[in-house]
C-alpha cells in the first residue's frame, strides 16, 4: 500500500512540472496580443488627433476667409453709399438749378405776359374810346348832314364792328323773317304759324331777352325762337343750324338750351298740367263718347328716345326690344305721357332709361304717387298691356281664350288707346329730333323732350295742323308685367264694364 501511494505521489509531482511549462508557454503569445492592442490604440489616438487638427485647421482658414468677405462686402457697401450720396447731392443741385432757372424764366416770362396783357387793355381801351367818342361826334354830326352822309357813316360804324363779331350771311333768316314770306312756307319750316311763332315770341320775351353792348348787338328775340324751333324741327346739326341762321356753333347751340328751359319753366305750368274739375268732366263725356267706357280721364302711352351710348350706366339705357328689331345696337330713354281725346299732354314722366319696362316707369312717375295719395280716386287712366291692371289704371285683357264682352272691351278700349299713341306719333313727326339721336348731353335731354311736348300741346290746342309728308308711324314693344292683375276691385269693375258694353250696346257695339 504504502508503495502505491508513493508511486502516485511521484507521478502528480511529475506532472506539476508539464502544467506549469504549458503555462508560461501560452502565456507568450498572450501578451503579443496585448501588446499589438496598445499599438493599435496609440496608434489610433495619434490619427484622431491629427484629425482634428486638420479639422480645426479647415475651420479655422473659412472663418478667416468669412471674415475677410464680410471686411470686403463692408468696405464695398461703405464705398457704394459714399458714390449714392455723392450722386444723389450732384442730383439734387442739378435739381435745384434747374428748378431755380426755369423758375427765374417763368417768372420772368408771366412779368413780360402781365406787360402784354397791361399793353393790350391800355390799347383796347383806347380804341374804346376812340369809337365812342367817333360814335358821338358821328351821332353829333348827322344831325346837321344829310341823309347819304348819315349812310357813309353808318358804314363806317360796321366796318368797326367787324372787329368783334365775324360776318356771317343771314339772308335766309332775313327772307324768313320779312312779313311777305309765305305762310305755308314759314310753317313748314317751324312747324306752325307765324301767329303761333309770334304768341310763343311774346310769351318767351321777358325770359330770354338780351340787352345790346357797346361791342356788339344781342340776337333779337324771335331769331333766337327760330333757331330753337327749327333745331327742334328738322334735327339737323349743329354746323347745319349755324350757317342757316348766320350764327356761330356754339352759340346755335347755347341758344337751344336756353329757350327750351325758358319753355319748360314760362310755358309748361300754363301749357302741360293735370285738367281741373270742370275740364275733368268734359273729359269724360268726349271718351265716354269714343268708347262707351265710363270715368276715362286720360289714355296713356310709353315711348321710347334714341340716344348714343351713355358714357355711365350704360346696361340701364340698352333697349334690348329696339336691338332686335333693328339688328343695331339701340339706347334709349322713356317718355311716358298721359293725353286727352284731343291729343293734348296733361302728364309726362320723362328721363328713365330705356331698359326700364312701362310698368317700372309707371311706378317711378310723378303721376302713380299722386294717385297713390287720391288724385285719381274714382276714375280711370287707360293703359295698353304694358302696363298692370290697378284701382286707376284700366288695360284690356292680355290671356288667351277671351270671351265676347272681353273681345268687345278690348276693341273699346283699344280706341282709347289709339288717341294717345296718335299723339305721339304727331310728337314725334312734328319734332324730327326725336325721331334719331340727337347730340345734346343726356343730363340736358329731359328739358329738351319736355319743350316738345309743350310746343306740341301749343300746335293742337290752336289747331296747328301737321304736313301729311310729316307722318311718323309709331313702333314701341309692349312688354307684359310680371304681376298684371293687382287690383281685386279692378277685376271686377273691368269685368262689369265688358259686360255692360256687350249686351247694352254701350258704344254702339252688340255682339248679341
Amino acid at each position: 500500500m504504502k508503495d502505491s501511494n508513493n508511486n502516485n505521489n511521484a507521478k502528480k509531482r511529475q506532472r506539476k512540472p508539464e502544467g506549469d511549462g504549458d503555462s508560461e508557454a501560452d502565456k507568450e503569445p498572450n501578451n503579443n496580443n496585448n501588446n499589438n492592442k496598445k499599438k493599435t490604440k496609440t496608434n489610433t489616438k495619434k490619427n484622431s488627433k491629427n484629425n482634428s487638427k486638420e479639422i480645426k485647421g479647415i475651420l479655422t482658414s473659412f472663418m478667416l476667409l468669412e471674415d475677410e468677405e464680410k471686411r470686403e462686402q463692408q468696405e464695398l457697401d461703405r464705398d457704394t453709399n459714399e458714390d449714392r450720396v455723392f450722386i444723389d447731392s450732384n442730383h439734387n443741385q442739378k435739381t435745384k438749378h434747374m428748378v431755380d432757372y426755369y423758375y427765374s424764366n417763368i417768372q420772368d416770362y408771366c412779368t413780360e405776359l402781365d406787360q402784354l396783357d397791361r399793353t393790350k387793355r391800355k390799347k383796347s381801351r383806347l380804341l374804346l374810346a376812340g369809337a365812342v367818342t367817333a360814335a358821338t361826334a358821328t351821332v353829333a354830326d348827322e344831325e346837321d348832314k344829310p341823309t347819304s352822309t348819315k349812310t357813309e357813316s353808318a358804314a363806317s360804324v360796321n366796318h368797326h364792328r367787324r372787329l368783334w363779331v365775324k360776318d356771317r350771311s343771314k339772308a335766309w333768316w332775313d327772307e324768313c323773317n320779312s312779313p311777305d314770306y309765305p305762310e305755308e312756307d314759314f310753317k313748314k319750316a317751324f312747324r306752325m304759324g307765324r301767329s303761333t311763332f309770334d304768341l310763343i315770341c311774346e310769351e318767351l320775351n321777358s325770359a330770354i331777352a338780351k340787352e345790346d353792348t357797346t361791342l356788339r348787338n344781342a340776337i333779337p328775340v324771335k331769331q333766337r325762337v327760330a333757331v330753337c324751333l327749327w333745331r327742334l324741327a328738322t334735327g339737323d346739326p349743329l354746323r347745319l343750324v349755324s350757317k342757316r341762321f348766320g350764327l356761330g356753333i356754339s352759340t346755335c347751340h347755347k341758344l337751344v338750351l336756353e329757350v327750351c328751359l325758358a319753355i319748360k319753366t314760362v310755358l309748361m305750368p300754363k301749357y302741360l298740367q293735370w285738367p281741373d274739375d270742370n275740364s275733368l268732366r268734359k273729359i269724360k263725356d268726349e271718351f265716354e263718347s269714343i268708347s262707351g267706357i265710363p270715368n276715362v280721364v286720360g289714355s296713356m302711352y310709353t315711348t321710347h328716345i334714341p340716344i348714343i351710348a351713355p358714357k355711365i350706366s350704360v346696361a340701364a339705357y340698352f333697349n334690348r326690344k329696339h336691338t332686335e328689331r333693328n339688328q343695331k345696337t339701340s339706347y334709349s330713354i322713356t317718355v311716358q305721357g298721359v293725353v286727352d281725346p284731343n291729343g293734348v299732354f296733361s302728364d309726362v314722366c320723362i328721363g328713365w332709361p330705356g331698359s326700364m319696362p312701362d310698368d317700372q316707369v309707371l311706378e317711378k312717375s310723378a303721376l302713380y304717387q299722386r294717385a297713390n295719395g287720391g288724385l285719381l280716386k274714382g276714375v280711370w287712366i287707360v293703359g295698353n298691356s304694358g302696363y298692370p291692371l290697378l284701382d286707376w289704371v284700366l288695360v284690356p285683357y292680355t290671356h288667351p281664350n277671351l270671351t265676347w264682352p272681353q273681345n268687345a272691351f278690348n276693341e273699346k278700349i283699344g280706341e282709347i288707346q289709339r288717341v294717345a299713341k296718335d299723339a305721339f306719333a304727331r310728337l314725334k313727326g312734328r319734332w324730327c329730333c326725336l325721331q334719331k339721336r340727337t347730340e345734346v348731353k343726356l343730363q340736358d335731354l329731359p328739358v329738351v323732350l319736355g319743350a316738345c311736348c309743350v310746343l306740341h300741346n301749343i300746335c293742337e290746342l290752336r289747331n296747328e295742323g301737321m304736313d301729311p309728308e310729316l307722318r311718323f308711324d309709331l313702333v314701341d314693344d309692349e312688354m307684359v308685367p310680371e304681376m298684371a292683375l293687382r287690383s281685386v276691385t279692378s277685376m271686377k269693375a273691368r269685368d262689369s264694364i265688358a259686360h255692360n258694353i256687350l249686351h247694352h250696346g254701350i258704344g254702339g257695339t252688340r255682339f248679341v
